[in-house]
């Protein structure tokens, strides 16, 4: 029998985090499930509508998006955080407060992000517009010991999506959820 798990899609912006929580869905979602994708994006603008990105408002943030997800696997809902979570401790949160957690590393180098990046992430945080984007002024922590790792300049997302498809049913995640091929 499945049971409703956390994923949490964490690496640098633009590292490909999005189109992986996009696939990721699809996947699901074929397979019978129906799960909720918390966006940071999106749940940015009810939490921080102005958002500063400071250490405190980043804290709080996380804090809200692993209790929300939290509270959705508690009643049965699987969740897909596509969240930077640039702090380790955002996910070792989650981690602690959330029964079936998975982690999974978004890995992409920071040349290749700062390519990527069609919202200006970058370019505000280089021309001084912000200083706190993750991986230039703000450091970011990646996982030590994450599920799964995902190198996206070799991975498209629909192998990555595939790939954690196939962890989740290994595992017992997918136990009487429809085979997709």
């Amino acid at each position: 029998m499945s049971h409703a798990f956390a994923i949490w899609l964490t690496g640098l912006p633009a590292s490909g985090k999005s189109a992986i929580a996009h696939v990721l869905r699809e996947r699901l979602a074929e397979a019978g499930l129906t799960v909720e994708v918390l966006e940071s994006d999106a749940m940015r603008r009810t939490v921080t509508p102005q958002p500063t990105y400071g250490r405190e408002e980043r804290d709080l943030f996380y804090r809200a998006m692993v209790f929300c997800a939290g509270r959705l696997v508690a009643h049965g809902v699987p969740v897909v955080i596509d969240a930077t979570g640039n702090r380790r401790a955002y996910r070792d949160l989650a981690r602690n407060l959330i029964r079936h957690f998975v982690e999974v590393a978004v890995t992409c180098p920071l040349e290749v992000c700062q390519e990527r990046d069609r919202k200006g992430i970058y370019q505000g945080g280089l021309r001084g517009r912000s200083s706190t984007v993750p991986g230039l002024q703000d450091p970011y922590e990646p996982p030590l010991k994450p599920e799964l790792e995902v190198d996206t300049v070799r991975t498209r997302p629909e192998e990555a999506a595939d790939r954690i498809m196939m962890w989740l049913r290994a595992r017992g995640y997918l136990a009487g959820a429809r085979a997709v091929e």
